[in-house]
């Protein structure tokens, strides 16, 4: 019996939110540009033939979602996954987050006069505001301390110490919390969006491999990134030191040139070392530098 082609289609869901431009810059990327009427729809496209539909949603539901079948494929964060206990198959870490390239960590904060330095010493029968109220729930049960917690829909920060004695939040670099007068006292999670996939779609024989072929275009794309090709041109009696200038990822590939008159060196290289690369390269011999920017780099 012919495999029907449609069956290996893909149903996606990435996420709303803080993530969605990073995330959509990242399948443009990837030559998997989500196209939509406005950027206040909520369905989309992505003119691929493995890719059936695409939904843009809020993170905190897209692991139940994909756990549950509704999608094959979804981006989502650790933390979203870790406070629903989702059922998913991590493919592959994406390290991005949504104003840096650091983790998001799910902390919990104290205001700074509080006394407390670390968990434990926080009251029995503290109040806890926050939007992880499970994740909250299981930590406080593994360190045996009885609290209470509140579910919070914004400003969780702001309720500190005239509401709750404590909250548990997301932060990157911790900086609102210090403004707000906090300080960390644990760390719950840490956290970067993961691409997850439904275990049935997974153990699909087809849509696995559509999977498979989509996450080597993500990774490839962002692993590209802050990356450039470099080219450059070297006598033979220039070769070792040029060379021993060069970073690489791997070894630089040299190929020898026409009529033995030298020879082509290229290699990948991050781009912010660009600037006193070169000057060094031209330096130690190397002529006719060339910079190519880098889409994708796939091993």
């Amino acid at each position: 019996m012919t495999e029907d082609p449609n069956s290996a289609r893909l149903r996606i869901v990435i996420p709303k939110g803080s993530l969605e431009a990073k995330t959509l810059q990242l399948f443009e990327d990837a030559d998997l540009a989500v196209l939509r009427s406005s950027d206040r729809e909520y369905r989309a496209q992505i003119d691929d033939p493995r890719i059936e539909e695409v939904r843009i949603l809020r993170p905190q539901e897209i692991g139940k979602y994909v756990e549950e079948g509704i999608f094959d494929l979804g981006i989502t964060g650790r933390d979203w996954i870790e406070e629903w206990q989702s059922d998913v198959v991590t493919v592959t870490e994406l390290p991005f987050s949504r104003a840096t390239p650091r983790p998001t960590r799910t902390v919990l904060a104290v205001a700074r006069d509080s006394g407390v330095e670390r968990a434990e010493d926080l009251p029995d029968g503290a109040k806890i505001s926050t939007e992880f109220p499970e994740m909250t729930r299981r930590y406080f049960d593994e360190i045996g301390k009885p609290v209470r917690i509140y579910m919070s829909y914004g400003a969780t920060e702001a309720k500190v110490p005239d509401i709750v004695d404590a909250i548990v939040d997301i932060t990157e670099t911790g900086s609102s919390l210090r403004k707000a007068g906090m300080v960390i006292v644990a760390e719950l999670c840490r956290s970067y969006p993961e691409l997850v996939a439904n275990k049935a779609a997974w153990a699909d024989p087809a849509k696995r491999r559509a999977i498979e072929e989509i996450t080597i275009l993500l990774r490839g794309a962002m692993d590209a990134r802050g990356k450039v090709l470099l080219k450059l041109n070297v006598g033979a009696d220039g070769l070792e030191a040029v060379l021993g200038v060069l970073p690489s990822m791997k070894s630089p590939t040299v190929n020898e040139l026409a009529h033995a008159s030298g020879f082509a060196v290229e290699t990948v290289v991050a781009k912010r070392e660009i600037n006193t690369l070169i000057p060094s390269l031209k330096a130690a011999g190397a002529t006719d530098l060339v910079e190519v920017p880098v889409t994708k780099i796939v091993p």
